[in-house]
């Protein structure tokens, strides 16, 4: 009897654990083939999604490639428009060498060669006085004297301005050469290719005589108008002076800027140093009205401050600062 019961108890049991295997065999397999169809099911799904997205980011990049402010933090090539009021200071930096067109009023010389030594400057290869009006050549003989120079060029007309004879007394006490280029002559500053388009003789107004210069930089181009006027403009139009940047003349003045030079030079930004509530009214509504309508972007230092442009040669990135520049 006790052996009958003992085969009825390992009957039992093995029943038990026959019972567990085939339950799990047939319960929890469809499981797992019903997830494997499930994952089947939605993979292409998101696939898809995936393909979306970098179709996006894709765009995204393409766009960047066509936006002329992308960033170009390894630039080559910085441009400041310093911000000295209603006047001129330009400094152009290239791998370390320097070019300087114009150098602000009289009272802005010294706070410009603090502003230059904190930015790292020693010498300047090229130093430009596009003329010879205190706006554009006040604080040159503070330049002259703190810096070294290897050219000096401005046009060759004498004025008997003391701001004037400051510069010549500066240049003679450093024995650094008073050079005029001469129109179509070109110079190199590292990777910038510079041509000299224009430079006046007529004693009778200044501005007429002012050094009218085109930079190039790989695949981009800026020019620099100085005070140049219309008629000046006129006697640019059989040049090449298409260019990216516009240095508009004349602190934007309804004396340059025709309506014909502007549409031959095809500027994308313009920039405009003026001073903040200038007796001149500067800069001349009829002139910005003119860039709006070729939807030109327009810098202007009376509302940005100092202006830096940032090249690779391809791309262009504007950033404003506030610099104690401005005497």
């Amino acid at each position: 009897m006790a052996d009958k019961e003992k085969k009825l108890r390992f009957l039992f049991l093995f029943f038990l654990i026959s019972f567990y295997f085939v339950a799990n065999y047939y319960f929890e397999k469809p499981q797992e083939e019903i997830q494997k169809v499930e994952l089947r099911e939605t993979s292409p799904v998101i696939q898809e999604e995936k393909k979306e997205n970098l179709e996006v980011k894709d765009e995204v990049k393409s766009n960047n490639k066509n936006n002329v402010e992308t960033d170009a933090s390894d630039a080559g090539l910085k441009i400041y428009f310093v911000d000295v009021g209603q006047a001129d200071c330009i400094l152009i930096s290239n791998n370390g060498k320097y070019v300087l067109i114009d150098a602000g009023n009289n009272d802005d010389g010294k706070k410009l060669v603090s502003y230059f030594k904190s930015l790292g400057v020693q010498n300047f290869q090229y130093v430009i006085g596009t003329h010879a009006h205190e706006d554009h050549i006040g604080g040159m003989d503070d330049i002259i004297y703190n810096f070294s120079i290897s050219h000096f060029f401005m046009p060759d007309v004498v004025t008997t301005t003391k701001t004037f004879e400051d510069v010549l007394d500066a240049l003679e006490a450093k024995n650094i050469a008073f050079e005029t280029p001469n129109i179509n002559d070109s110079f190199t500053m590292g990777d910038i290719y510079f041509t000299v388009l224009w430079v006046g003789h007529d004693k009778t107004d200044l501005n007429d005589t002012s050094i009218v210069v085109r930079a190039t930089y790989k695949e981009t181009s800026y020019l620099f108008m100085g005070d140049a006027p219309s008629q000046v403009e006129k006697g640019l139009l059989d040049k090449h002076i298409e260019s990216d940047l516009l240095k508009v003349g004349h602190h934007g003045s309804q004396y340059s800027s025709s309506a014909q030079f502007l549409k031959k030079v095809d500027p994308k930004y313009a920039i405009i140093q003026v001073g903040r509530n200038n007796i001149y009214s500067h800069p001349k509504q009829v002139v910005l009205d003119k860039l709006n309508r070729m939807d030109v972007k327009v810098y202007r230092t009376d509302q940005d401050g100092t202006i830096i442009v940032s090249s690779d040669g391809k791309n262009m990135k504007f950033d404003t600062v506030q610099t104690d520049t401005n005497g």
